[in-house]
């Protein structure tokens, strides 16, 4: 693959960082009479340098600059500029290593993304056949967390494999270059991208078992949007929608209500409670470290050493910043656990569970995104401090217990 493509920006940013670092270091300590413009230069690699410059051959511009010689103020200045230049390589490195884990369900604008790959059009992978399932991922994402607590409360057998966050290299075979990743695989092979649509997929052909995995996935069209940043992504429509129809309707829901409270609060664990997360697992550099260290051991990284301390560093000033993007109060747990009880108060006390005396759609989806902090000290606070552990307890012995196998099956 091209170096403009997402697997070479890692190397890419690595390889200027040290670029940058090394010119800027060689600046700020060489003496001034033994130094000038070209030949800190000369210390920067020719294809870095033609990026810089547009082109790689010599112009009048270079030539000029080259025979500046360095004074002892602009001096510090290139020094401090090429030492930025690194720091602004190392976090874009850190950015490509690590930014998946909580980021996972928002598209890149890829120009043939595709969310089913049926390869046998005319097949019948339904419910009612004998299918196998691998599920792509990485461990620590709240999304690739909910979709194994779908997977295993309704008692799916499925392989996993853990995917490297820096070179993708268990999906370079996909367009589709985000986790979790589903392969459906029977009399056809189907991939399903998206936790969401993932979920709402599965759901509907176990209970339409008339109805094709192909044919499903067509009711989850992509449509451009633009994100919160202002970058334009394809985004899922109906992708919290099982989609059935009036009769399947009032056989699995109580009523029209239950469908849209269970649609309401899956909506809200992906846009409102994994938001709360983020700042929280990074909210001091204690805690920054240890969630690296979680995320290291736990993860396919391969040899990353700057993984646990670079990725930490970062992400605790990254906190810092998503606690002014989604205006939080200033002890960030408090957001969280107003988050947390505000889900508790929606099941009430009359209910066991949202779906009533078995988790629903919703309630995994919360329990997923809650387990994706399990070990860290944001979840230890999380069930001490609210309403919420019962409620996460039970829901957790019916997700181990597989305790939906029998049911739209």
């Amino acid at each position: 693959m091209h170096c403009g493509s997402r697997l070479c920006k890692p190397k890419m940013s690595a390889s200027r960082c040290n670029s940058f670092c090394r010119t800027g270091w060689y600046v700020l300590r060489v003496p001034i009479a033994k130094i000038s413009l070209a030949v800190a230069l000369s210390h920067f690699p020719s294809r870095c340098s033609a990026r810089a410059y547009g082109t790689g051959g010599t112009t009048f511009g270079s030539k000029l600059i080259s025979t500046l010689p360095l004074r002892a103020t602009n001096r510090r200045v290139f020094g401090f500029a090429f030492l930025f230049g690194g720091g602004v390589g190392l976090y874009q490195t850190i950015k490509f290593s690590f930014q998946q884990h909580f980021a996972e369900d928002e598209l890149s604008n890829l120009p043939n993304l595709q969310y089913g790959i049926p390869t046998n059009q005319g097949s019948d992978l339904t419910f009612a056949t004998d299918l196998t399932f691998t599920l792509y991922q990485y461990k620590t994402c709240p999304y690739c967390s909910k979709v194994r607590a779908f997977l295993d409360y309704y008692g799916f057998p499925y392989k996993v494999v853990e995917v490297n966050p820096v070179m993708h290299t268990e999906i370079k075979w996909s367009e589709y270059q985000k986790v979790p990743i589903l392969m459906v695989e029977g009399k056809e092979i189907v991939q399903l991208n998206n936790s969401s649509v993932i979920i709402s997929a599965m759901k509907t052909c176990m209970i339409d078992k008339e109805r094709t995995m192909s044919e499903v996935v067509q009711y989850f069209p992509r449509l451009p949007s633009t994100n919160a940043w202002g970058n334009e992504v394809l985004e899922y429509t109906n992708k919290y929608w099982v989609m059935l129809n009036e009769i399947k309707i009032t056989e699995v829901y109580t009523s029209k209500n239950a469908r849209k409270e269970e649609v309401r609060w899956r909506q809200w664990a992906d846009d409102w409670l994994v938001n709360r997360i983020k700042p929280n697992v990074y909210r001091t550099p204690a805690e920054a470290l240890a969630t690296y260290d979680h995320i290291v051991r736990e993860g396919n990284f391969g040899s990353v050493p700057f993984a646990k301390y670079g990725g930490a560093f970062y992400m605790f000033w990254a906190s810092k910043l998503l606690k002014i993007w989604y205006k939080l109060q200033d002890d960030v747990r408090e957001d969280l656990y107003m988050a947390v009880n505000e889900w508790i108060t929606a099941i009430g006390r009359k209910r066991k569970f949202m779906g009533g005396d078995k988790p629903n759609l919703a309630d995994l989806a919360v329990y997923g995104v809650l387990r994706s902090m399990q070990d860290l000290e944001a979840f230890y606070d999380v069930m001490e401090n609210t309403k919420v552990k019962k409620w996460y307890l039970a829901t957790e012995k019916q997700v181990r217990e597989h305790g939906g196998r029998n049911l739209c099956r």
